[in-house]
């Protein structure tokens, strides 16, 4: 029986992060800190990704903050437990750029959006690990999931921006 090579996500060197805006003014930047990424196949760049976050396991450094988000006017865990990313393509662009194309899956909302991939390359530990590094980054617009939830301020504007940027440094280790 043949064994199939696998990548599968190295969670200590790796992370999933956003940054959203704040009065206008300034990045608030969270994280998730629980997340599962699974590549069905020995090329990365010709597999299909699934990316699973449990949505609890968002943090930004504020207990309040944290259980807003948490609750129904944005990610609403008690009835939303996971997000999810499914790679529907991943074309070259350059050297080392990518665009990877996939559903986002937020409170039982898909949608399509599109990411820049940096492929930072492979290289092996001094254990003798195969590790694949990537950068991610890109940018959606949380209304078109639902998370609706915001406040005016006085002089105009509001208070949590619309868009969110998306970050994640991933890496990956070869297993067969």
């Amino acid at each position: 029986m043949e064994t199939k090579t696998k990548w599968v996500l190295d969670p200590t060197h790796s992370e999933l992060t956003f940054k959203v805006k704040h009065m206008m003014i300034t990045n608030v930047k969270g994280e998730f800190k629980n997340y599962s990424v699974e590549v069905d196949g020995e090329d990365i760049f010709k597999s299909n990704v699934l990316v699973t976050i449990d949505a609890a396991s968002i943090n930004t450094n504020n207990t309040d903050r944290d259980n807003h988000l948490k609750s129904s006017d944005f990610f609403d865990v008690e009835n939303h437990k996971e997000l999810s990313f499914k790679s529907a393509s991943f074309k070259q662009k350059d050297d080392d750029e990518y665009e990877l194309k996939g559903l986002l899956t937020i409170k039982g909302i898909s949608k399509e959006i599109s990411l820049e991939v940096e492929f930072g390359g492979i290289n092996k530990d001094p254990w003798g690990n195969e590790k694949a590094g990537l950068s991610i980054s890109g940018k959606i617009n949380r209304k078109d999931w639902g998370l609706n939830w915001n406040a005016a301020l006085e002089t105009g504007g509001v208070l949590v921006s619309e868009d969110v940027k998306i970050y994640g440094e991933i890496q990956f280790v070869k297993q067969s």
